[in-house]
């Protein structure tokens, strides 16, 4: 194990970060150390630092998204090892834990949120995945969620369509590569700058979200082409999920709708009440089969094979600790198809 790490720091709330020493993390049972060389910017991560919420105590280190190499495994750890090239997912909001936070060179986070990167798969582009990754996960294959079947390498076609709302963003390009592996045909919704980014990621049909005519697009699109398997909205906002519920009142099939919005909200108003609603929690899958399923059987292979792609295009900001304020002031300033990553040395 190292000796000396360093953590980006958030002293007290809503304040900037500070780049200052830290204590190198040791792993429980169930936990691995690795040491970061990429992390990317979370829509979650600006909240905490603009709004101070879900920050247990202070100091603190935030960050859910990381890419690096494993120098620690706990006693219970045995499908990873020191050596591995690992993208991760920090559970900082679920520990409460200064050493489960992403923004410092060397962090502790669950097994299950960890898998392995193929030699070819940088860990900036890697670094994209982490929670959009989770919360698409958690909604495609989640038991009370759209209970998928898990993806495979190779794909194996099922002849259902599934709808994703929002595909050029973090849990958006992940469902749509995920739903994709998992045999479904997908049609995906972006703006309209980013939609040969997502017909690169394996979209069957794209469409303009901002369209006055997106719904009917989109029915018209997927009538006859197989049984309707339901929508996953990335976006999750009044007017997403409104359009995603009429599409899936007219095509039938499954009716499901399953946001990326947590269990404090409500059932969106006027929804077909015919229609499930799912929620979902991010680090979920890190308490259940899904996690395993996802990082640890497909996401290498999937990698290694070129079907998961890193998405959306990550645009790095800089390289150091001392960079991370930069990249939330860059992600303030509005991004769109792309993610916000810092290299580490």
């Amino acid at each position: 194990m190292p000796g000396t790490n360093s953590a980006a720091w958030i002293p007290s709330p809503k304040a900037r970060f500070e780049v200052k020493e830290a204590p190198v993390p040791t792993p429980s049972p169930n936990e691995i150390v690795l040491r970061n060389h990429a992390v990317a910017i979370n829509p979650v991560d600006i909240i905490m630092q603009d709004m101070d919420r879900l920050i247990k105590s202070y100091p603190s280190v935030l960050g859910s998204d990381s890419a690096g190499i494993i120098t620690a495994v706990g006693s219970s750890v045995t499908h990873l090892k020191p050596g591995d090239r690992v993208v991760a997912t920090c559970d900082v909001i679920e520990a409460g834990k200064a050493s489960n936070g992403a923004f410092q060179l060397y962090s502790a986070t669950k097994a299950s949120l960890v898998g392995k990167i193929a030699d070819k798969t940088s860990f900036a582009e890697a670094a994209v995945f982490g929670m959009g990754m989770n919360t698409a996960a958690a909604g495609l294959y989640q038991k009370d969620n759209l209970n998928l079947p898990y993806p495979t390498v190779p794909r194996k076609p099922l002849g259902k369509t599934l709808l994703v709302w929002g595909a050029s963003g973090s849990v958006g390009a992940c469902a749509l590569q995920m739903a994709r592996a998992s045999g479904y045909d997908v049609a995906a919704t972006a703006g309209s700058a980013n939609l040969e980014q997502v017909k690169g990621l394996g979209a069957k049909w794209v469409f303009d979200h901002k369209s006055p005519d997106v719904v009917k697009e989109i029915v018209e699109a997927l009538k006859g082409e197989g049984e309707f398997g339901g929508a996953l909205d990335g976006v999750s906002k009044p007017e997403s999920l409104k359009a995603c519920g009429e599409v899936i009142k007219e095509l039938g099939g499954n009716q499901f709708l399953e946001s990326v919005l947590p269990a404090r909200f409500e059932r969106p108003e006027g929804l077909d009440e015919g229609i499930k609603f799912g929620k979902v929690w991010g680090l979920a899958p890190g308490s259940n089969e899904v996690g395993p399923a996802i990082w640890w059987d497909w996401v290498g292979k999937a990698l290694e094979e070129g079907s998961l792609k890193s998405a959306p295009q990550m645009e790095v900001v800089g390289k150091g600790l001392e960079h991370v304020q930069a990249a939330f002031d860059r992600y303030k300033q509005g991004v769109s198809g792309r993610k916000i990553v810092v290299e580490l040395p």
